[in-house]
Order: C-alpha cells, then sequence, then structure tokens
C-alpha cells in the first residue's frame, strides 16, 4: 500500500507499506534534498530484497516520522538506487506505531487516546506509479 507521511517538515510521497519487510528502507536522494547527509551513521549492512538480490545499504539514519500526530523516532537503512519508492517501512515500524494494515480497505489503523486513527492509501501517487510502470512495460514490448 502507497501512502504518503509527513517528515523532516515535507510531506514525502511513494511510501510503501511493507508488513512484510524486516527493515524500513529511505532513499539517499530523499536525505540529499533535506540536508541531511551529514546525520547518517556509517554501518554497512547487506540487505536481501524478495527476488533474492541483494544491495549494501550506505548507512542507517533515525528521523522522526509523523503519521497523524504521532511521532515516532524511526530507524531507517539507506540506500542508493532506483527501488520505486522513496520510503519502504516494513513491520518495525507497524509495530512500533501499533498499526494494523488493511489492504482490502487499503488503510491503516492505529491506536491513539481520543480513538483511533486511520491512513488512507495516496490513490493519486499510486494512480501515477501504476501509470508510469504500464507506460515503460509497454515500451519494452515495442524494443522486442
Amino acid at each position: 500500500m502507497v501512502i504518503s507521511l509527513n517528515m523532516l517538515d515535507f510531506n514525502i510521497k511513494r511510501v510503501l507499506v511493507d508488513p512484510i519487510s524486516s527493515a524500513n528502507i529511505i532513499q539517499w536522494r530523499v536525505l540529499e534534498q533535506a540536508k541531511l547527509i551529514g546525520s547518517i551513521i556509517q554501518v554497512t549492512k547487506l540487505l536481501a530484497g524478495f527476488n533474492l538480490a541483494s544491495m549494501i545499504n550506505r548507512g542507517e539514519i533515525l528521523l522522526i516520522m509523523n503519521a497523524e500526530g504521532v511521532m515516532k523516532t524511526t530507524l531507517f537503512q539507506l540506500v542508493d538506487g532506483d527501488m520505486g519508492y522513496n520510503i519502504i517501512l516494513g513491520k518495525l515500524w507497524l509495530h512500533k506505531m501499533k498499526t494494523v494494515p488493511s489492504t482490502y480497505y487499503q488503510l491503516l489503523k492505529f491506536p491513539m487516546p481520543e480513538g483511533i486513527k486511520q491512513i488512507r492509501r495516496d490513490q493519486p501517487t499510486t494512480r501515477e506509479m501504476n501509470a508510469i510502470s504500464v507506460s515503460s512495460k509497454k515500451g519494452k514490448e515495442h524494443e522486442n
């Protein structure tokens, strides 16, 4: 499910919520734009994707995420490469937020003192990403 979240006084689009991922991942270019390259913790880890391809991270960074008024400090693995998303939030973030994701209703629900909060998927961004994906696949079909 693709959502948008506030982080570092920015509205970050193309945030993938992936309950299977064991890591929270952020793109290098997001930190460059936020001018946070100096805050990176130098650590080298090997990250393995669902297709068993591996990628070495460029470090880690602790950032404060704002999800509908809930502020949580989140540890991110920093990668440099095109993965289609600016951020991937995995099960560590979902558990910390006590979030229940619903793929059927395309939303996240989590408890707050004043009641249950919801984050709905970012439908325009999802459509835009799907349109780009479909058009790039069509372009590859014509090349063959």
